[in-house]
């Protein structure tokens, strides 16, 4: 071989060795279909999968988001690939993390969610499920559902639970469903959702709540917006009603919250389907923030005279421009689970009202249903103040009976009202200890 072809060979045999290199160097993309990692997720030899890894599909991806929850993997990354997800419902399972990625969408493909309960993400009587998307929206197609071509219902929920335990829901923005934002339910085995935990969440647009609380125990809501609820009553931000005597609301607590330009009440609580049998009720609401809205800022119904034993508490809470009053506590039996405010702010509240007529007042407590309860009151107002420039009294108590009392309002009422300060109270010789002053100086603040 003569020195050139020997070169010559030298130099083919380089090119080869760097083209295999290259060939073995050459990674799989993050996020395309990879079923060599799919195998090993399969043989159990990953805790972590990429939803992509199965596929994806701009007109539908359920079977690949699907088949990785269904893997068995702990966690599983929804990834952003610059497309939406265009999903059918979907099943979670439990002990489970999917992380969705900034920016990512994943939105309920169109003209399905055909049957009345199909949700975007269901779970039922599992436990250890944790949803984290900080900067991800998952949305479904409300304006849809309320056409002709769909069975109406309310039950079409972004993400549905029932019966489960261990939950956990961080940074997601859920839109447009056709029911709930949020539905945390019961089944047959568990008659309530455990251990849950809703943080830096919003619910916007939804159709009948931004969240609905069926039952729970132990359950922390923090730093999440309700907005714009509106398509079904209640229309709700967030509505606490039970279904069942068996269901519980313990250990609930809304803390720094806002609930905003709802159709309904900011707050609802309704408590008719709960009896003395049932666990004392333990909620409570600190530090939210209720705005606008077309109904009231909190509605508290039907703790009727048999009902559950209890504390409903609202610390350091304020209500604007609610337009039909601050607060409304109905068919509230004084025997049953006690009603609380403390340094709580009504402004600039109950402005919609029939021409010609009387103003709400911004307080109502109100005995609608003598079935459920005669014996109407049992509401504390802790340093509490009512804002208003309306001629009205800051707070009416009404047994609409003359042989029915207002019993046990405590506490203290502030109220700031160039007409000055006053509560009317209906009925037969009320029992009150509530002391209301006003506030000439105090300019709103």
């Amino acid at each position: 071989m003569t020195r050139l072809e020997r070169e010559g060979f030298l130099v083919a045999v380089a090119l080869l060795v760097c083209v295999a290199e290259a060939a073995v160097a050459q990674p799989v993309p993050a996020n395309a279909p990879n079923p060599q990692a799919v195998e090993e997720v399969l043989a159990g030899e990953r805790t972590e999968a990429n939803a992509a890894w199965w596929g994806f599909d701009p007109e539908d991806s359920t079977e690949y988001i699907q088949a990785a929850i269904d893997s068995g993997v702990r966690k599983v990354v929804v990834p952003y690939v610059g497309a939406d997800w265009i999903v059918r419902p979907l099943r979670l399972r439990g002990n489970i993390e999917i992380l969705f990625e900034p920016g990512v969408l994943v939105l309920a493909k169109k003209g399905e969610f055909k049957g009345k309960g199909d949700s975007l993400f269901t779970a039922s009587n599992a436990s250890d499920i944790v949803l984290r998307g900080y900067g991800a929206t998952l949305r479904m197609r409300k304006e849809d559902y309320r056409s002709d071509a769909y069975e109406k219902a309310e039950w079409r929920m972004a993400l549905d639970f029932m019966g489960c335990r261990g939950i956990r829901i961080e940074g997601l923005r859920l839109e447009s469903s056709g029911g709930d934002g949020i539905y945390l339910g019961a089944t047959e085995k568990r008659p309530y959702c455990a251990d849950v935990v809703i943080r830096d969440v919003v619910c916007h647009d939804n159709h009948r709540q931004g969240i609905s609380v069926i039952g729970a125990e132990n359950l922390l809501i923090e730093n999440c917006i309700l907005s714009n609820t509106g398509g079904t009553s209640p229309q709700a931000g967030i509505d606490l009603e039970p279904n069942q005597a068996n269901e519980k609301l313990v250990n609930c607590v809304i803390r720094n919250c806002v609930m905003a330009d709802n159709c309904g009440a900011g707050i609802l609580i309704y408590l008719k389907n709960l009896s003395q049998e049932t666990a004392p009720v333990s909620i409570l609401f600190e530090n939210c923030y209720v705005r606008g809205g077309r109904d009231v800022g909190i509605g508290i119904g039907a703790v009727k005279d048999n009902g559950p034993e209890g504390l409903i508490e609202f610390k350091n809470c304020t209500i604007e421009g609610a337009e039909r009053g601050g607060i409304y506590v109905y068919d509230k039996s004084a025997d049953s689970a006690r009603v609380r405010f403390v340094n709580c702010k009504w402004r600039n509240v109950g402005s919609r009202f029939a021409a010609g007529k009387t103003p709400r007042p911004p307080l109502l407590i109100d005995l609608r249903r003598p079935a459920l309860t005669e014996k109407l009151g049992g509401v504390d107002f802790a340093d509490c103040y009512v804002y208003d420039d309306a001629d009205r009294p800051a707070l009416t108590a009404d047994p609409r009976d003359d042989e029915l009392a207002v019993h046990d309002l405590q506490g203290a009422l502030f109220v700031v009202n160039p007409h000055g300060a006053c509560i009317e109270v209906g009925g037969a010789q009320a029992d009150l200890g509530l002391v209301v002053s006003e506030m000439p100086g105090a300019g709103g603040s």
